[in-house]
């Protein structure tokens, strides 16, 4: 099983290299622009203080990876599912059903993480002076770090096998925007003290939790949820995307 794991997992990296440059553009750039932009342009221009440099890197860092991580998982498997029903030649493999979908939770988390990593250097490229990190238990963040890859990659083989190639563009709109900007952010979780409703109702979702936990360990200085509750809801939404997906990953291919 193992063998046969690890040459699915080999057959999507050479599929990667082959679409390399797409790949680049879809992992590099728009973590760019939301650090030029919001960092860059926001600060510089005036209409926001030095400090929000900090604040936001976090909160960018979790968006470049659940949007790298859905969409590394959900938009092959909704193709191949759909369209090219490539992914009858993995069913084929000699290996369970629910480890293809695993596989193609470990491909998503890679690219989820190279693509959350590349902000740190991309910022502090950009954005200095006045861009403060303070990483001071590198464990802790490699553990946030990596439970946020695993709920973008989740997160994608749920929505890949739940969503039909026409409600693609609905998915987008109906789930990823609104999870974006009620996300934390491009704030913390604090600045919905005078929302108190809004403040309980983003608890709900993941997204916020990715953002705290990114902020408590690269910028600590501002305010943010405690640690093992972000560690907590994170690891329950992981765990809960995973089954999910795996069920329905199950139906599509059972079908």
């Amino acid at each position: 099983m193992n063998s046969t794991f690890l040459a699915l997992l080999a057959r999507d990296a050479r599929v990667a290299r082959r679409n390399l440059i797409p790949l680049i553009l879809q992992t590099f750039l728009q973590p760019l622009l939301f650090v030029f932009v919001f960092g860059r342009v926001m600060v510089g221009s005036g209409y926001m203080p030095q400090s929000y440099k900090s604040l936001l890197l976090p909160g960018i860092m979790a968006i470049s990876m659940v949007f790298t991580g859905i969409w590394a998982v959900a938009m092959p498997l909704i193709g191949e599912f759909q369209f090219t029903h490539e992914i009858e030649d993995r069913l084929l493999a000699p290996i369970a059903i629910s480890w293809v979908a695993v596989e193609k939770v470990v491909a998503g988390l890679i690219q989820a993480l190279v693509a959350g990593l590349t902000v740190i250097p991309l910022a502090w490229i950009i954005l200095r002076p006045g861009l403060e990190l303070h990483l001071t238990n590198p464990l802790l963040f490699a553990c946030i770090t990596l439970l946020v890859a695993g709920f973008s990659a989740c997160g994608g083989l749920a929505l890949g096998c739940s969503v039909n190639q026409q409600h693609i563009g609905l998915m987008f709109s109906m789930v990823m925007t609104p999870m974006i900007f009620f996300g934390c952010t491009y704030y913390p979780w604090s600045a919905l003290s005078k929302f108190p409703i809004l403040q309980k109702l983003v608890l709900l979702n993941p997204l916020a939790y990715a953002s705290e936990g990114l902020r408590a360990t690269l910028v600590p200085q501002f305010p943010h949820l405690s640690l093992p509750v972000i560690l907590v809801a994170l690891t329950v939404f992981d765990v809960l995307l995973l089954v999910v997906g795996l069920r329905q990953f199950d139906k599509k291919a059972i079908g």
